[in-house]
């Protein structure tokens, strides 16, 4: 495990070397890996530190408004560019291509963002299983392998890029930061585009976030998963007030997992799986069938792509 305080010095050394005198923009989703990077750099540069929330369009059920709440007192910058996202992922079927052209999108919107404000420096979340996969060719995450080759900033700061989960839970302890930042699941940087196999659509994209705000509202409190979520994952023929529906699947998954590298299933009960199945059916109109993923990691990723 990781020394803590020896851990958060060295980090904080890092950013104020990295980013010398100038200003560093961030990417702030409100997961503890990007959390435990604001504390980090606002003890390390201050108000120098520009902490920017991209709402993509592809984020959870009232995200948004909870970001705005959690940190608003960050200075935070919020940026609506849910029709950006949208419009490069038009026509995208093919998971690589996904993620690198969202990986693309968000550092052309940071650039922007750091013209605005005068950054010349990115600070980011990325964690050390994120590079073990990008680089491994398993997937690129929008953060390594996604990111495009040419970037206009001084330099990319990574303070957590050795770290696995857990070791940024307990960092993120050791920080102070609330217990709902730092036991919150994980969430792709891609966010719901992910878990929408095929072209991502704003009809599917509010399919997928309906049922995923179903499926936390079932699992989150009472079993602790390390992540759970839904994912529109096809289509299939089903019954509706007695008229055929050719609607879609969404599968629901839950995993435990240690640091992400590796999960097995929750094994739900059989009640608490049909009753969130009605739910999802009966509340998602374009629903016609949910099936649960009982796949470990390996063979399957936890996400969908």
């Amino acid at each position: 495990m990781v020394n803590t305080q020896k851990f958060i010095d060295t980090a904080i050394a890092r950013i104020q070397k990295d980013a010398g005198d100038g200003k560093v923009v961030m990417a702030l989703s409100g997961g503890v890996d990007s959390s435990v990077c604001a504390a980090l750099a606002a003890r390390a540069i201050g108000d120098r530190l520009v902490p920017i929330y991209v709402d993509t369009g592809l984020m959870r059920k009232g995200e948004t408004d909870r970001i705005r709440t959690l940190f608003g007192d960050m200075n935070l910058h919020i940026v609506d560019a849910a029709d950006e996202f949208f419009a490069v992922l038009e026509g995208v079927t093919d998971p690589e291509e996904k993620r690198k052209a969202i990986g693309e999108r968000f550092i052309r919107v940071f650039e922007r963002e750091a013209q605005r404000t005068g950054a010349t420096h990115l600070l980011q979340g990325t964690i050390y299983p994120d590079r073990i996969e990008s680089e491994g060719g398993i997937k690129s995450h929008h953060n390594v392998g996604g990111m495009p080759l040419h970037m206009e900033f001084a330099s990319v700061i990574e303070p957590l890029e050795d770290l696995y989960k857990d070791e940024v839970r307990e960092v993120a302890g050791a920080l102070g930061l609330p217990a709902e930042i730092q036991h919150r699941m994980p969430f792709p940087g891609p966010g719901l585009a992910v878990r929408v196999i095929g072209e991502v659509t704003r009809e599917k994209v509010e399919m997928v976030r309906e049922a995923n705000a179903i499926v936390e509202e079932y699992l989150v409190e009472e079993f602790l998963p390390w992540q759970c979520f839904a994912a529109l994952v096809g289509q299939g023929t089903g019954v509706k007030g007695d008229v055929r529906l050719h609607g879609w699947i969404v599968a629901v998954r839950a995993v435990f997992s240690r640091d992400g590298m590796t999960a097995d299933p929750l094994l739900l009960p059989y009640d608490v799986l049909t009753s969130m199945a009605s739910k999802i059916t009966s509340e998602i109109p374009g629903v016609a069938r949910v099936v649960y993923d009982v796949t470990p990691k390996p063979p399957a990723t936890i996400e969908y792509e």
